[in-house]
């Protein structure tokens, strides 16, 4: 019996059954001044919407399907929970006084964010959006509150602090620190988590932490007061952000070495890469901009005009 499926339908069904592209993810930007998250399309370079977020958003995550927004706002002492899609805000947890870094597991379950004033770490129970611990640390002014690949730790970086404070998230308390340079701040795992790489701002240096051995295994200069740090999907490249010399760095991992610099916009922040690694967004809180980086170029190729003081990227 003859198929009653015009040409067109049995194409789509071929193109459906063969898995079809999918849409090119979107960069949300923390404007920390002007209450907004800017959304910039990956695929087309601009923004194409925003999305207001309290009164001083900073911090930003996003669970893994992309869906939720998770925005600290210091000037609530909150975490704003929001729908990526149409911004609408679906639950506001109190935390602290000036909430700053925010970071979700990779499964999803938990969020973790840096409260400055009271030396601590909230952590949140995402799927009830609730929270469920302060976990007090030792170093000061918390900044970062980074989750390792499998979960099991959080590294926290400390602004008044010369370590990086290591937290058991099951046992949900401190379990020791490790000593790096001073003024810690942007932290980045190594996918299989065996290291992690700490922009330290005053030390004008990243450095290299073994996780198993809990300390430092290597210094790399970097520019002058590097803040943000984003890893390559691979592991074989980290980016550090130099906020002081408007640049942007790329370390090589196998050598543990830093490659020229690249401009960007003033004071960078932090960045996000896309998942394929090819694009890094940087965002530029004294230029109110987001530099995009061709990273195979290793070269600025565009800048996205966004709100003002912008904090930093999340990629989903």
């Amino acid at each position: 019996m003859p198929s009653s499926c015009s040409p067109r339908l049995l194409f789509a069904a071929m193109l459906l059954a063969a898995g079809a592209p999918q849409a090119a993810p979107f960069a949300y930007v923390p404007n920390e001044r002007s209450g907004t998250i800017s959304v910039i399309d990956t695929a087309g370079g601009g923004t194409v919407r925003r999305i207001a977020a309290g009164k001083r958003p900073r911090g930003i995550a996003a669970d893994p399907a992309g869906k939720i927004l998770y925005v600290s706002d210091a000037a609530a002492n909150a975490l704003l929970v929001l729908d990526a899609a149409g911004g609408a805000l679906l639950a506001t947890i109190p935390l602290g006084r000036s909430p700053e870094g925010v970071n979700a597991s990779a499964d999803g379950r938990w969020v973790a964010v840096a409260v400055e004033e009271s030396n601590s770490v909230a952590l949140v129970d995402a799927a009830a959006r609730t929270l469920v611990a302060e976990i007090k640390v030792q170093g000061g002014n918390p900044e970062h509150a980074v989750f390792s690949p499998d979960g099991r730790w959080l590294l926290v970086s400390a602004e008044n602090a010369e370590q990086v404070d290591v937290i058991d998230v099951a046992a949900r308390r401190q379990a020791g620190a490790i000593p790096v340079g001073a003024r810690p701040r942007g932290v980045g795992f190594l996918p299989d988590g065996s290291r992690a790489y700490v922009a330290c701002e005053l030390a004008g240096a990243v450095y290299v932490l073994d996780i198993a051995a809990r300390r430092a295994v290597a210094t790399i200069p970097a520019g002058r007061n590097p803040a943000g740090i984003a890893v390559g999907p691979g592991g074989r490249q980290v980016y550090v952000s130099n906020g002081a010399d408007a640049s942007v760095m790329p370390i090589d991992t196998a050598r543990n070495t830093a490659g020229p610099a690249i401009a960007v916009g003033k004071r960078p922040w932090n960045m996000a890469l896309t998942p394929d690694g090819t694009r890094l967004y940087v965002a530029n809180g004294r230029s109110d901009s987001v530099s995009v980086i061709d990273t195979a170029a290793a070269a600025r190729i565009a800048d996205i005009p966004v709100g003002q003081l912008p904090w930093g990227v999340v990629i989903r």
